[in-house]
This record gives C-alpha cells, structure tokens and sequence, in this order.
C-alpha cells in the first residue's frame, strides 16, 4: 500500500510540475490510535486529508445522526486544514460517502455552510460499511494559495 501511496504522490507532483518529498502528518482526534493512516499528506502545494468521520477527541462517534457527525467532521476537518496553515477557502475537492444517500439534503445544509461560491469540486456516493458504524466519511483535498 505504502509503494501504490507513493506512485501516486509521484504522479500528482510531477502531473503539477512539482518536485517535493511528501510529508507526513499524523495528528487530531484519530492520531495515535493504530490506524494505517496519516492524517494528511502534503505534496508541494497539495494538502491531502484523509476521510472523517464524526468521531471526538476521545476517538467516539459522536451523538445527533448525520447532523452531528457532520458538524464533527466539518470540525475535524478544519482542524487538520488550521494546523497545516489553511482554512476552508483552500479547499478545491471533497469526496463524500453517505451511509442513506436519503441523508443527503441534512447533509448539504451543514457541509455548505463551511464554504462560500464558488464550492470546492466534489464527489459523492452512498458506501455501505463506513468505519467505527458511521453515517459519513468526507475526504478533502487543499491547495496552498501561491506566494
């Protein structure tokens, strides 16, 4: 996993005319608890987040359906966006898995709140099985703004 992870790191880079060494992040409320994944990896000017979902510093799922674990999200996702020195006007792609995609207008209320036109790109789908029995797991893609 960790060679296809990097082909593809190699290709987006060279794909963006970037030359840089992927970098690593493994902190919020998931780090440290023996999942296979960082929380973000940034690639030149490409911050890379890994899927959410609404679960609490103290790695629980939180309370409220789809509406409180996508305010927990959105919340997760900021975090990770901050402490890479971003917020969400640098986000560009998101891709959505919804356990009912009849959720999907409480959903959308609540995920568009944390954006203003023009909305990053995005993806979504209904995924049976999402991680820890959540309704929702959103990954997002940053752009550093250039210099």
């Amino acid at each position: 996993m960790r060679v296809q992870v990097g082909v593809l790191f190699g290709l987006v880079a060279m794909s963006l005319g970037v030359v840089a060494n992927p970098e690593f992040f493994d902190e919020g409320p998931m780090a440290g608890k023996g999942y296979p994944f960082s929380e973000s990896v940034r690639v030149g000017d490409i911050l890379f987040i890994s899927g959410q979902v609404g679960v609490d510093e103290n790695n629980e799922l939180v309370e409220g359906g789809i509406v409180g674990e996508t305010r927990q999200i959105m919340s997760n996702i900021g975090g990770a966006l901050e402490r890479r020195g971003l917020g969400f006007s640098d986000v560009v792609k998101c891709t959505v898995f919804l356990a009912d995609v009849g959720e999907w207008d409480k959903f959308n209320t609540i995920y568009t709140s944390y954006f203003e036109p023009p909305y990053p790109a995005r993806s979504a789908l209904g995924a049976n099985g999402l991680a820890l029995g959540a309704r929702l797991e959103v990954e997002c893609i940053a752009a550093y703004p250039g210099e």
